[in-house]
């Protein structure tokens, strides 16, 4: 949730920051409800306090113009708290659906407005036919869509084989890569509860994007970064532990309801795909450090595996809902001609933190005060697979998967 003390003092400047990230977002209502809600609460105290002035008066003896006081200050009273309760339950409904407020340096606007930062090497230039995944996944045996459609449905995937292999292998390779960086390995459940999701902004505003467990309080989670967060609700964190940095190996699960493109055919948009996930709490002084450090992380992965990539800071409209300033990691895939995001590295403020109650002890200050929370992919590996697949496809149709993958059994 955002900072409220920067709506109320500063409402024009809030407003102005809202809107470059969702210019749709209702934020003169949402000023305009709070300034309700902090009225209406001074009138019911009032009229509480009044109540309670008119008792102790009938303490000393009831007359009939102390009777009908208090008969109106009751009404008033139950009216005025009747009046609260739809005031705050509308403004709370309208205050967990304001997005997170950009950073300075994030750009205005949509997909159009993103920035590319950085590429690292160079696109893939072949003598032969480029085959795309499928092609490949098809010849080999790799990746049966069709089963997978009979066993759940459209645009999920069974891996067999060197698939599998390959699969384990990068996942194990991304870990060590990420513990090598600091990052803390954990394994968490796959499934979150609501008020989990609502910790890291999921719900309300993304609810139907989410697989929900029936007859249950339990939702398949979208990513580790649900699991993780909440790790820490409620919690208050000593100084000296921060940063506090985890990374983790879970399938992630989002039903993104609609048509895909034929360009996201095969395993570039499924429902269900694993992915390694960095995750970082830090003091509010240290996050867009720790921002960079995470993308590092991140980007030496692909290094490694000598795969050509982008670095984009995403324009505000682009970045997600609980972000305030985000870099996307594009990989190139051969087969498709495009790039493709890999990784979203996020630094989420205090926003999440203030949803959750994430807090830490200030050793001077001697107060409680937000935590800021980081996430980064690292990585998502369908794309990473189809990247692979693509990138080191021979001419006969083999595929010759990078030696630093070796150590870990392809």
């Amino acid at each position: 949730m955002i900072n409220l003390t920067l709506l109320r003092e500063h409402p024009e400047k809030f407003a102005e920051l809202v809107h470059k990230k969702d210019p749709d977002f209702e934020v003169n209502k949402l000023i305009d409800l709070d300034k309700s809600v902090r009225t209406s609460r001074l009138q019911v105290e009032e009229l509480r306090h009044k109540k309670n002035e008119l008792a102790q008066q009938g303490k000393q003896g009831i007359t009939e113009q102390l009777r009908e006081q208090s008969i109106i200050v009751g009404k008033q009273l139950k009216e005025k708290e009747k009046e609260l309760v739809h005031q705050e339950t509308e403004f709370k409904w309208l205050y967990l659906r304001c997005p997170n407020i950009p950073s300075e340096d994030v750009p205005a606007g949509g997909k159009e407005a993103n920035t590319v930062v950085k590429q690292v090497g160079e696109q893939l230039q072949c003598n032969f036919p480029v085959k795309n995944h499928l092609d490949l996944a098809h010849q080999f045996g790799w990746i049966d869509f069709e089963t997978a459609a009979k066993i759940a449905g459209s645009n999920f995937a069974l891996y067999k084989g060197e698939a599998v292999r390959a699969l384990y292998a990068l996942a194990m390779f991304m870990l060590n890569n990420n513990i090598e960086y600091g990052f803390k390995p954990v394994i968490p459940p796959y499934l979150a509860n609501e008020k989990s999701l609502v910790t890291t902004g999921n719900f309300p505003k993304f609810k139907e994007d989410v697989y929900a467990v029936r007859d249950e309080d339990l939702y398949l989670i979208p990513t580790a970064e649900v699991s993780i967060a909440n790790m820490y609700r409620d919690m208050i964190v000593s100084q000296d532990e921060l940063p506090i940095r985890h990374t983790a190996w879970t399938s992630c699960f989002r039903r993104e309801a609609g048509g895909y493109g034929a360009t996201e055919r095969g395993l570039i948009r499924i429902h269900q795909f694993e992915k390694v996930e960095l995750f970082t709490l830090c003091e509010p002084d240290n996050a867009y450090d720790e921002q960079e450090k995470m993308l590092e992380c991140a980007e030496n992965i692909l290094k490694q595996l000598g795969l050509h990539y982008r670095v984009s800071l995403l324009a505000a409209q682009d970045s997600s809902f609980p972000s305030a300033k985000t870099y996307d990691i594009e990989v190139w895939l051969p087969g498709q001609k495009e790039y493709y995001e890999v990784s979203s590295v996020s630094n989420c403020t205090d926003f999440q933190a203030r949803r959750g109650k994430i807090r830490y002890k200030n050793e001077k200050t001697g107060k409680n005060e937000l935590v800021y929370t980081l996430n980064g992919s690292s990585l998502a590996l369908p794309r990473l697979m189809v990247a692979l697949m693509e990138t080191y496809q021979q001419e006969d149709g083999s595929i010759a998967l990078p030696h630093v993958l070796n150590k870990y059994g392809i």
